[in-house]
Protein backbone atom coordinates (compact mmCIF):
# COMPACT_ATOMS: atom_id res chain seq x y z
CA UNK A 1 0.00 0.00 0.00
CA UNK A 2 1.01 3.63 -0.49
CA UNK A 3 1.55 5.77 2.57
CA UNK A 4 -2.07 5.74 3.90
CA UNK A 5 -3.47 7.39 7.23
CA UNK A 6 -2.38 5.33 9.56
CA UNK A 7 1.40 5.99 8.26
CA UNK A 8 0.53 9.83 7.89
CA UNK A 9 -0.07 9.58 12.07
CA UNK A 10 3.37 7.63 13.03
CA UNK A 11 5.29 9.90 10.72
CA UNK A 12 3.78 13.43 12.21
CA UNK A 13 3.77 12.10 15.54
CA UNK A 14 8.02 11.25 14.67
CA UNK A 15 9.05 14.14 12.70
CA UNK A 16 7.69 17.73 14.62
CA UNK A 17 4.17 17.68 15.25
CA UNK A 18 4.76 21.42 16.80
CA UNK A 19 4.45 22.16 12.78
CA UNK A 20 1.30 21.62 12.26
CA UNK A 21 0.17 22.66 15.55
CA UNK A 22 -2.34 25.62 14.12
CA UNK A 23 -4.06 23.33 11.93
CA UNK A 24 -3.52 19.90 14.14
CA UNK A 25 -5.89 18.23 17.65
CA UNK A 26 -4.86 15.37 19.13
CA UNK A 27 -7.59 13.42 20.17
CA UNK A 28 -7.20 9.70 21.47
CA UNK A 29 -3.20 9.96 20.28
CA UNK A 30 -4.75 10.43 16.75
CA UNK A 31 -3.71 13.62 14.57
CA UNK A 32 -6.46 15.15 12.21
CA UNK A 33 -5.69 18.34 9.46
CA UNK A 34 -9.19 19.81 9.01
CA UNK A 35 -7.54 21.47 5.70
CA UNK A 36 -6.87 18.31 4.28
CA UNK A 37 -10.08 16.24 3.70
CA UNK A 38 -8.33 13.22 1.86
CA UNK A 39 -5.59 12.76 3.99
CA UNK A 40 -7.72 10.56 6.55
CA UNK A 41 -10.11 8.78 3.91
CA UNK A 42 -7.92 5.95 3.03
CA UNK A 43 -8.37 6.34 -0.39
CA UNK A 44 -5.12 4.09 -1.26
CA UNK A 45 -6.23 1.04 1.13
CA UNK A 46 -7.50 -1.74 -1.46
CA UNK A 47 -10.58 -3.59 0.30
CA UNK A 48 -9.20 -6.80 1.40
CA UNK A 49 -12.31 -8.48 1.20
CA UNK A 50 -16.29 -7.11 1.02
CA UNK A 51 -18.10 -7.67 4.36
CA UNK A 52 -21.43 -6.17 2.86
CA UNK A 53 -23.84 -8.74 1.99
CA UNK A 54 -20.94 -11.58 3.23
CA UNK A 55 -22.49 -14.79 4.89
CA UNK A 56 -20.71 -16.60 6.25
CA UNK A 57 -21.20 -20.54 6.39
CA UNK A 58 -24.23 -21.82 8.24
CA UNK A 59 -23.67 -23.32 11.33
CA UNK A 60 -26.84 -25.16 13.12
CA UNK A 61 -25.86 -24.26 16.92
CA UNK A 62 -24.40 -21.09 17.68
CA UNK A 63 -22.25 -21.84 20.57
CA UNK A 64 -22.16 -18.43 22.35
CA UNK A 65 -18.92 -16.80 24.71
CA UNK A 66 -20.10 -13.65 26.73
CA UNK A 67 -17.78 -10.84 28.00
CA UNK A 68 -19.14 -8.39 30.18
CA UNK A 69 -21.87 -9.50 32.97
CA UNK A 70 -23.05 -6.45 34.36
CA UNK A 71 -26.40 -4.60 33.06
CA UNK A 72 -26.44 -5.34 29.56
CA UNK A 73 -24.61 -8.61 29.86
CA UNK A 74 -26.98 -10.19 32.39
CA UNK A 75 -29.74 -8.78 30.20
CA UNK A 76 -27.64 -10.64 27.15
CA UNK A 77 -27.63 -13.78 28.85
CA UNK A 78 -31.61 -13.41 29.50
CA UNK A 79 -32.95 -13.01 26.20
CA UNK A 80 -30.46 -15.58 24.36
CA UNK A 81 -30.91 -18.12 26.42
CA UNK A 82 -34.64 -18.28 24.80
CA UNK A 83 -33.55 -18.39 21.38
CA UNK A 84 -33.53 -22.06 19.35
CA UNK A 85 -30.22 -22.71 18.35
CA UNK A 86 -28.26 -20.14 20.48
CA UNK A 87 -26.28 -21.83 23.32
CA UNK A 88 -24.63 -19.96 25.42
CA UNK A 89 -21.09 -22.25 26.37
CA UNK A 90 -18.93 -19.35 28.22
CA UNK A 91 -19.39 -16.83 30.76
CA UNK A 92 -16.45 -13.86 31.29
CA UNK A 93 -16.42 -10.86 33.99
CA UNK A 94 -13.65 -9.64 35.94
CA UNK A 95 -15.92 -9.55 39.18
CA UNK A 96 -16.60 -13.32 39.34
CA UNK A 97 -19.75 -12.82 41.17
CA UNK A 98 -21.20 -11.09 38.41
CA UNK A 99 -20.71 -14.86 36.00
CA UNK A 100 -22.18 -16.41 38.89
CA UNK A 101 -25.10 -14.31 38.26
CA UNK A 102 -25.41 -15.42 34.83
CA UNK A 103 -24.87 -18.80 36.10
CA UNK A 104 -28.19 -18.64 38.10
CA UNK A 105 -29.92 -17.37 35.67
CA UNK A 106 -29.07 -20.08 33.18
CA UNK A 107 -29.76 -23.03 35.66
CA UNK A 108 -33.02 -21.32 36.70
CA UNK A 109 -34.39 -21.68 33.33
CA UNK A 110 -33.67 -25.23 33.61
CA UNK A 111 -30.57 -25.03 31.00
CA UNK A 112 -27.01 -26.46 31.46
CA UNK A 113 -24.16 -24.20 33.19
CA UNK A 114 -21.15 -22.46 31.04
CA UNK A 115 -18.26 -22.69 31.26
CA UNK A 116 -16.90 -19.58 33.67
CA UNK A 117 -13.79 -17.02 32.70
CA UNK A 118 -13.49 -14.26 35.95
CA UNK A 119 -11.16 -12.76 38.30
CA UNK A 120 -8.94 -11.01 36.43
CA UNK A 121 -8.46 -8.07 34.19
CA UNK A 122 -7.08 -10.30 31.05
CA UNK A 123 -9.33 -12.92 31.75
CA UNK A 124 -11.28 -12.70 27.96
CA UNK A 125 -8.14 -13.14 26.68
CA UNK A 126 -8.42 -17.24 27.62
CA UNK A 127 -12.62 -17.03 26.50
CA UNK A 128 -11.62 -15.57 23.12
CA UNK A 129 -9.28 -18.50 22.69
CA UNK A 130 -11.95 -21.35 23.31
CA UNK A 131 -11.90 -23.46 20.47
CA UNK A 132 -15.61 -24.45 21.33
CA UNK A 133 -17.44 -21.25 20.49
CA UNK A 134 -18.58 -19.45 17.39
CA UNK A 135 -19.28 -15.95 18.45
CA UNK A 136 -17.96 -13.68 21.22
CA UNK A 137 -20.57 -11.45 22.62
CA UNK A 138 -18.99 -8.22 23.83
CA UNK A 139 -20.60 -6.37 26.65
CA UNK A 140 -17.99 -4.43 28.41
CA UNK A 141 -16.91 -0.33 28.98
CA UNK A 142 -16.12 1.28 25.79
CA UNK A 143 -12.39 1.45 25.82
CA UNK A 144 -12.05 -2.67 25.92
CA UNK A 145 -14.76 -3.36 22.47
CA UNK A 146 -12.26 -3.05 19.34
CA UNK A 147 -9.35 -5.36 21.19
CA UNK A 148 -11.72 -7.68 22.08
CA UNK A 149 -13.62 -7.78 18.75
CA UNK A 150 -10.33 -8.05 17.12
CA UNK A 151 -9.17 -10.99 19.19
CA UNK A 152 -12.40 -12.89 18.69
CA UNK A 153 -12.37 -12.34 14.95
CA UNK A 154 -8.55 -13.01 15.28
CA UNK A 155 -9.45 -16.47 16.85
CA UNK A 156 -12.03 -17.99 14.24
CA UNK A 157 -15.13 -16.34 16.03
CA UNK A 158 -18.33 -14.07 14.78
CA UNK A 159 -18.05 -11.04 16.71
CA UNK A 160 -20.91 -9.20 18.01
CA UNK A 161 -20.24 -5.25 20.00
CA UNK A 162 -22.60 -3.80 22.04
CA UNK A 163 -22.40 0.46 20.80
CA UNK A 164 -20.40 2.12 20.16
CA UNK A 165 -17.97 -0.68 18.17
CA UNK A 166 -15.04 1.90 18.63
CA UNK A 167 -13.85 5.22 20.20
CA UNK A 168 -11.10 6.07 17.81
CA UNK A 169 -10.69 5.91 14.23
CA UNK A 170 -7.36 3.51 14.05
CA UNK A 171 -9.82 0.82 16.55
CA UNK A 172 -12.33 1.40 13.47
CA UNK A 173 -10.06 0.49 10.28
CA UNK A 174 -8.56 -1.99 12.45
CA UNK A 175 -11.71 -3.57 13.18
CA UNK A 176 -12.63 -3.33 9.33
CA UNK A 177 -9.15 -5.01 8.41
CA UNK A 178 -9.41 -7.79 10.63
CA UNK A 179 -13.32 -8.62 9.68
CA UNK A 180 -11.83 -8.25 5.54
CA UNK A 181 -8.70 -10.73 6.87
CA UNK A 182 -10.37 -13.26 8.92
CA UNK A 183 -14.15 -13.25 6.80
CA UNK A 184 -15.14 -13.36 10.49
CA UNK A 185 -18.49 -10.96 10.86
CA UNK A 186 -18.10 -8.44 13.53
CA UNK A 187 -21.90 -6.49 14.37
CA UNK A 188 -22.26 -3.59 16.66
CA UNK A 189 -25.66 -4.60 18.82
CA UNK A 190 -27.81 -1.53 17.56
CA UNK A 191 -31.01 -2.43 18.77
CA UNK A 192 -32.34 0.71 18.05
CA UNK A 193 -32.32 -0.57 14.35
CA UNK A 194 -34.76 -3.18 15.36
CA UNK A 195 -37.26 -0.87 17.27
CA UNK A 196 -40.98 -1.64 15.42
CA UNK A 197 -41.31 1.94 14.06
CA UNK A 198 -37.91 2.13 12.60
CA UNK A 199 -38.52 -0.79 10.73
CA UNK A 200 -41.83 0.39 9.75
CA UNK A 201 -40.12 3.39 8.56
CA UNK A 202 -37.29 1.44 6.88
CA UNK A 203 -39.80 -0.69 5.03
CA UNK A 204 -41.66 2.51 3.86
CA UNK A 205 -38.87 4.12 2.46
CA UNK A 206 -38.08 0.85 0.62
CA UNK A 207 -41.85 0.80 -1.00
CA UNK A 208 -41.03 4.21 -2.18
CA UNK A 209 -43.69 6.05 0.10
CA UNK A 210 -41.74 8.78 1.18
CA UNK A 211 -40.47 9.36 -1.98
CA UNK A 212 -36.12 10.57 -2.25
CA UNK A 213 -35.24 10.95 1.47
CA UNK A 214 -33.60 14.13 1.16
CA UNK A 215 -33.10 15.06 5.26
CA UNK A 216 -33.01 13.18 8.71
CA UNK A 217 -32.60 13.90 12.59
CA UNK A 218 -31.19 11.01 14.95
CA UNK A 219 -30.43 11.49 17.83
CA UNK A 220 -29.73 10.41 22.14
CA UNK A 221 -30.89 12.85 24.45
CA UNK A 222 -31.10 11.19 27.74
CA UNK A 223 -31.30 12.76 31.38
CA UNK A 224 -28.44 10.06 32.90
CA UNK A 225 -26.82 12.81 35.36
CA UNK A 226 -27.33 10.92 38.85
CA UNK A 227 -26.71 7.44 36.69
CA UNK A 228 -23.23 8.98 35.73
CA UNK A 229 -22.78 10.19 39.15
CA UNK A 230 -23.98 6.75 41.07
CA UNK A 231 -21.24 4.91 42.21
CA UNK A 232 -22.84 1.62 43.24
CA UNK A 233 -24.55 1.46 39.86
CA UNK A 234 -21.60 1.88 37.37
CA UNK A 235 -18.32 -0.01 38.60
CA UNK A 236 -15.36 2.00 37.72
CA UNK A 237 -17.33 4.32 36.74
CA UNK A 238 -15.94 4.52 33.53
CA UNK A 239 -18.70 6.25 31.91
CA UNK A 240 -18.36 9.23 34.39
CA UNK A 241 -14.69 8.98 33.15
CA UNK A 242 -15.49 9.27 29.46
CA UNK A 243 -17.30 12.18 29.76
CA UNK A 244 -14.59 13.82 31.71
CA UNK A 245 -12.17 13.42 29.11
CA UNK A 246 -13.77 13.75 25.49
CA UNK A 247 -16.31 16.48 24.12
CA UNK A 248 -17.92 15.75 21.32
CA UNK A 249 -21.05 13.31 20.82
CA UNK A 250 -19.73 10.37 22.77
CA UNK A 251 -22.89 7.96 21.64
CA UNK A 252 -24.06 8.46 18.13
CA UNK A 253 -25.35 5.20 16.75
CA UNK A 254 -28.71 5.30 18.58
CA UNK A 255 -30.07 7.70 16.86
CA UNK A 256 -27.82 7.59 13.58
CA UNK A 257 -27.90 3.88 12.42
CA UNK A 258 -32.05 3.34 11.83
CA UNK A 259 -31.46 6.79 9.56
CA UNK A 260 -28.63 5.40 8.00
CA UNK A 261 -30.05 2.16 7.23
CA UNK A 262 -33.28 4.35 5.91
CA UNK A 263 -30.66 6.52 3.58
CA UNK A 264 -28.79 3.62 2.03
CA UNK A 265 -25.77 4.66 3.62
CA UNK A 266 -22.76 2.46 2.88
CA UNK A 267 -25.01 0.49 0.55
CA UNK A 268 -25.86 3.54 -2.57
CA UNK A 269 -24.45 6.22 -0.38
CA UNK A 270 -21.77 7.39 2.00
CA UNK A 271 -20.98 10.13 4.79
CA UNK A 272 -19.02 12.59 3.11
CA UNK A 273 -18.49 15.73 6.12
CA UNK A 274 -19.51 16.52 9.07
CA UNK A 275 -19.12 19.26 11.18
CA UNK A 276 -20.13 19.36 15.08
CA UNK A 277 -20.64 21.90 17.69
CA UNK A 278 -20.87 21.42 21.58
CA UNK A 279 -22.40 23.82 24.08
CA UNK A 280 -20.73 24.41 27.43
CA UNK A 281 -21.24 22.20 30.55
CA UNK A 282 -23.60 23.45 32.62
CA UNK A 283 -24.47 20.55 35.07
CA UNK A 284 -21.71 17.82 35.10
CA UNK A 285 -19.11 19.61 36.92
CA UNK A 286 -21.15 21.46 39.07
CA UNK A 287 -22.61 17.99 40.83
CA UNK A 288 -18.96 16.48 40.67
CA UNK A 289 -18.21 20.00 42.59
CA UNK A 290 -21.48 19.45 45.30
CA UNK A 291 -20.45 15.94 45.81
CA UNK A 292 -16.69 16.07 46.76
CA UNK A 293 -17.99 18.31 49.30
CA UNK A 294 -19.06 15.28 51.66
CA UNK A 295 -17.31 12.21 49.80
CA UNK A 296 -14.08 12.30 48.82
CA UNK A 297 -14.16 9.80 46.17
CA UNK A 298 -15.89 12.30 44.14
CA UNK A 299 -12.48 14.48 44.31
CA UNK A 300 -10.59 13.23 41.15
CA UNK A 301 -14.09 13.89 39.44
CA UNK A 302 -14.34 17.37 40.67
CA UNK A 303 -12.76 19.26 37.06
CA UNK A 304 -13.87 21.64 34.66
CA UNK A 305 -13.26 19.16 32.02
CA UNK A 306 -16.53 17.51 30.89
CA UNK A 307 -18.42 17.15 27.79
CA UNK A 308 -21.06 20.00 27.07
CA UNK A 309 -24.43 19.61 28.04
CA UNK A 310 -25.34 19.44 24.18
CA UNK A 311 -23.43 18.82 21.07
CA UNK A 312 -25.13 19.09 17.49
CA UNK A 313 -23.17 17.76 14.72
CA UNK A 314 -24.41 18.25 10.66
CA UNK A 315 -23.64 15.71 8.29
CA UNK A 316 -23.83 15.43 4.26
CA UNK A 317 -23.79 12.44 2.55
CA UNK A 318 -22.34 11.65 -1.00
CA UNK A 319 -25.59 12.10 -2.78
CA UNK A 320 -25.80 16.07 -1.11
CA UNK A 321 -28.56 14.55 1.90
CA UNK A 322 -28.48 15.93 5.28
CA UNK A 323 -28.23 14.72 8.42
CA UNK A 324 -28.66 16.50 12.01
CA UNK A 325 -27.40 14.32 15.26
CA UNK A 326 -27.52 15.53 18.46
CA UNK A 327 -26.59 14.35 21.94
CA UNK A 328 -27.24 15.33 26.03
CA UNK A 329 -26.85 13.27 28.40
CA UNK A 330 -27.91 15.55 31.51
CA UNK A 331 -30.19 17.87 30.59
CA UNK A 332 -33.41 17.65 32.43
CA UNK A 333 -35.59 16.43 29.04
CA UNK A 334 -37.72 13.76 28.02
CA UNK A 335 -36.16 11.01 26.45
CA UNK A 336 -35.76 11.05 22.50
CA UNK A 337 -33.87 9.38 19.78
CA UNK A 338 -35.80 12.14 17.59
CA UNK A 339 -35.72 9.34 14.71
CA UNK A 340 -37.04 11.83 11.77
CA UNK A 341 -36.71 11.14 8.10
CA UNK A 342 -37.95 13.72 5.54
CA UNK A 343 -38.26 13.05 1.68
CA UNK A 344 -40.49 14.37 -1.43
CA UNK A 345 -43.40 12.21 -0.75
CA UNK A 346 -43.80 12.15 3.06
CA UNK A 347 -42.49 12.68 6.60
CA UNK A 348 -41.80 10.16 9.59
CA UNK A 349 -41.16 11.12 13.29
CA UNK A 350 -41.17 9.39 16.55
CA UNK A 351 -40.72 11.78 19.12
CA UNK A 352 -42.55 13.06 21.02
CA UNK A 353 -44.30 9.80 21.34
CA UNK A 354 -47.06 8.48 19.63
CA UNK A 355 -44.97 8.12 16.14
CA UNK A 356 -46.42 10.09 13.28
CA UNK A 357 -46.49 9.90 9.38
CA UNK A 358 -47.02 12.80 7.16
CA UNK A 359 -48.08 11.98 3.39
CA UNK A 360 -48.41 15.42 2.31
CA UNK A 361 -48.63 18.67 4.68
CA UNK A 362 -50.82 16.89 7.65
CA UNK A 363 -50.61 14.03 9.68
CA UNK A 364 -52.38 11.12 8.48
CA UNK A 365 -55.22 10.45 10.80
CA UNK A 366 -55.37 7.50 13.62
CA UNK A 367 -57.61 5.22 10.67
CA UNK A 368 -54.82 5.52 7.98
CA UNK A 369 -51.85 5.22 10.42
CA UNK A 370 -53.31 1.85 11.91
CA UNK A 371 -53.87 0.85 8.07
CA UNK A 372 -50.12 1.87 7.69
CA UNK A 373 -49.55 -0.66 10.54
CA UNK A 374 -51.48 -2.95 9.18
CA UNK A 375 -50.02 -3.04 5.78
CA UNK A 376 -46.36 -2.24 5.82
CA UNK A 377 -45.36 -3.85 9.15
CA UNK A 378 -41.81 -6.10 8.15
CA UNK A 379 -42.55 -9.50 8.34
CA UNK A 380 -39.99 -10.02 11.10
CA UNK A 381 -41.80 -7.92 13.79
CA UNK A 382 -45.50 -10.05 12.48
CA UNK A 383 -43.59 -13.24 12.75
CA UNK A 384 -41.74 -12.39 16.40
CA UNK A 385 -42.71 -9.25 17.29
CA UNK A 386 -44.98 -10.32 20.21
CA UNK A 387 -42.58 -13.19 21.41
CA UNK A 388 -39.99 -9.94 21.60
CA UNK A 389 -42.32 -7.72 23.75
CA UNK A 390 -43.24 -10.59 25.90
CA UNK A 391 -39.21 -11.70 26.48
CA UNK A 392 -38.16 -8.08 26.73
CA UNK A 393 -35.59 -5.38 26.35
CA UNK A 394 -36.59 -2.21 25.16
CA UNK A 395 -39.78 -2.75 24.08
CA UNK A 396 -38.84 -6.29 22.64
CA UNK A 397 -36.51 -4.39 19.99
CA UNK A 398 -33.08 -6.28 21.90
CA UNK A 399 -34.43 -9.45 21.45
CA UNK A 400 -35.51 -9.08 17.86
CA UNK A 401 -32.09 -8.00 17.35
CA UNK A 402 -30.68 -11.11 18.78
CA UNK A 403 -33.09 -13.26 16.98
CA UNK A 404 -32.31 -11.72 13.99
CA UNK A 405 -28.29 -12.25 14.58
CA UNK A 406 -28.57 -15.50 15.45
CA UNK A 407 -31.18 -16.56 12.96
CA UNK A 408 -28.73 -15.30 9.95
CA UNK A 409 -25.65 -17.03 11.66
CA UNK A 410 -27.99 -20.46 11.83
CA UNK A 411 -29.19 -19.93 7.48
CA UNK A 412 -25.94 -18.84 6.56
CA UNK A 413 -26.73 -15.08 5.71
CA UNK A 414 -25.86 -11.91 5.58
CA UNK A 415 -26.08 -9.64 8.29
CA UNK A 416 -28.42 -6.45 8.66
CA UNK A 417 -25.37 -4.80 10.01
CA UNK A 418 -22.15 -5.61 8.89
CA UNK A 419 -18.27 -4.17 10.20
CA UNK A 420 -18.66 -0.64 8.34
CA UNK A 421 -21.48 0.32 9.59
CA UNK A 422 -20.06 -1.19 13.05
CA UNK A 423 -16.81 1.26 12.48
CA UNK A 424 -18.93 4.25 10.26
CA UNK A 425 -21.60 5.10 13.10
CA UNK A 426 -18.86 4.72 15.71
CA UNK A 427 -16.76 7.03 14.33
CA UNK A 428 -18.77 10.16 14.36
CA UNK A 429 -17.39 10.22 17.81
CA UNK A 430 -13.88 10.86 17.14
CA UNK A 431 -14.80 12.77 14.28
CA UNK A 432 -17.37 14.95 16.44
CA UNK A 433 -13.94 15.70 18.77
CA UNK A 434 -11.70 16.52 16.03
CA UNK A 435 -14.58 18.94 14.68
CA UNK A 436 -15.01 20.66 18.22
CA UNK A 437 -11.54 20.74 19.03
CA UNK A 438 -10.96 22.61 15.72
CA UNK A 439 -13.63 25.13 16.39
CA UNK A 440 -16.44 23.38 14.45
CA UNK A 441 -14.18 22.55 11.33
CA UNK A 442 -15.66 20.73 8.60
CA UNK A 443 -14.15 16.93 9.12
CA UNK A 444 -14.05 14.26 6.54
CA UNK A 445 -15.96 10.90 7.07
CA UNK A 446 -13.87 8.25 6.00
CA UNK A 447 -14.94 5.51 3.33
CA UNK A 448 -14.33 2.00 5.16
CA UNK A 449 -16.14 0.19 1.92
CA UNK A 450 -13.35 1.64 -0.19
CA UNK A 451 -15.67 2.07 -2.73
CA UNK A 452 -17.58 -0.66 -2.71
CA UNK A 453 -20.63 0.82 -1.31
CA UNK A 454 -21.45 2.16 -4.98
CA UNK A 455 -22.91 -1.45 -5.57
CA UNK A 456 -23.08 -2.77 -2.56
CA UNK A 457 -27.06 -3.83 -1.56
CA UNK A 458 -28.97 -1.62 0.43
CA UNK A 459 -30.82 -3.84 4.03
CA UNK A 460 -33.92 -5.85 3.57
CA UNK A 461 -34.87 -7.69 6.74
CA UNK A 462 -37.95 -9.14 5.15
CA UNK A 463 -37.36 -12.62 5.82
CA UNK A 464 -37.18 -14.08 2.27
CA UNK A 465 -35.20 -16.24 3.55
CA UNK A 466 -34.21 -17.56 6.89
CA UNK A 467 -36.82 -16.92 9.93
CA UNK A 468 -36.56 -20.40 10.81
CA UNK A 469 -35.43 -20.14 14.57
CA UNK A 470 -37.67 -20.54 16.84
CA UNK A 471 -38.43 -19.75 21.05
CA UNK A 472 -37.50 -22.14 23.66
CA UNK A 473 -39.81 -23.67 25.94
CA UNK A 474 -38.41 -22.36 29.59
CA UNK A 475 -39.66 -21.54 32.86
CA UNK A 476 -39.91 -17.53 34.08
CA UNK A 477 -36.94 -16.43 35.96
CA UNK A 478 -36.80 -13.75 38.29
CA UNK A 479 -34.97 -11.44 35.15
CA UNK A 480 -38.69 -11.97 33.21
Amino acid sequence: MKTDRRQFIRITGATGTALLANSMTSVHGEHWDPGNRGRDSHDTRSQLFNMSGYAAPATDVIRIGIIGIGNRGLAAVDRLKWIEGAEIAALCDKHTDRVELGQKNLLASGLPAARSYGGSEEIWKELVHDRDLDLVYICTPWALHASMGIAAMNSGKHAAIEVPAVVTLEEAWQLVETSERTRRHCMMLENCCYDFFELLTLNLVRQGIFGDLVHAEAGYIHDLLELNFDKNRTRDMWRLKECQRRNGNLYPTHGLGPVCQAMDINRGDKLDFMTSISSGDFQMGEKAAELAQNDSFFSAFNTNSYCGNMNTSVIRTGKNKTILLQYDITSPRPYTRIHMISGTKGFAVKYPEPPRIALGDAWVDDVKMKAIWTEFTPEIVKRVGEIAKKIGGHGGMDFLMDWRLIDCLRNGLPLDQDVYDAALWSSMAPLSEWSVANGSSPVSVPDFTCGSYKTNIPVDIDLKKGGTTGVKTLPLTSQQ
